[in-house]
């Protein structure tokens, strides 16, 4: 039987990284390896979960632009999950700005379920979204590890402060994750 004390569960906030990366300046259509990261941040434990979240794009204004959008996310996902990462499904509102909604309500709750329920000793939140804190908390409250995954040139102070251990990606770490691509594979786009 294995360990208990090396289970670990990873929780990717799809959209919330895609920005980060966008702002450590990793360009549009860059391959980003999701695979590569969840290794590297296992460093040698179990893993129990990898979990991709994401808002779904619809085609909302009938263009062959939206069109395209759709199909390069069902591409990216169906790769996702071909990879071993369970994909967990928000909503894209349209309105005045494309915002997304229930993604960090199913992070929060996921969290809380496998605290809960004890399905994992530690959890890696790839998100620097301040809405998590609160189940973040309560996860350390049930006794669980909780490490927060962000970028050093913009790190999330909340999320520092409340996790139980920071990852901070470097220039340096974002290199060995991505290739030049021109939107085929597994790519950064959320």
């Amino acid at each position: 039987m294995e360990s208990s004390k090396g289970r670990v569960a990873i929780y990717i906030d799809g959209g919330n990284f895609y920005q980060r990366l966008r702002e450590a300046g990793v360009p549009r259509g860059t391959k980003f390896n999701y695979s590569k990261l969840v290794d590297f941040l296992l460093r040698g434990r179990t893993l129990v979960s990898k979990r991709y979240y994401v808002g779904i794009v619809r085609n909302h204004d009938h263009t062959d632009k939206s069109q395209q959008m759709v199909e390069g996310q069902q591409k990216f996902l169906s790769k996702l999950e071909g990879e071993g990462f369970t994909i967990k499904r928000g909503r894209i509102v349209y309105d005045h700005k494309i915002r997304e909604k229930g993604v960090d309500v199913k992070i929060a709750i996921d969290l809380i379920v496998g605290a809960v329920d004890n399905l994992y000793d530690t959890a890696v939140v790839v998100s620097s979204d301040t809405d998590l804190i609160p189940a973040i908390k309560y996860a350390k409250f049930k006794d669980k590890k909780v490490e927060y995954v962000g970028f050093s040139a913009q790190p999330s102070l909340g999320m520092a402060r409340e996790s139980t251990l920071s990852v901070l990606l470097l220039p340096d770490d974002l290199q060995k994750f991505t290739s030049p691509g021109e939107g085929k594979g597994t790519r950064a786009a959320a």
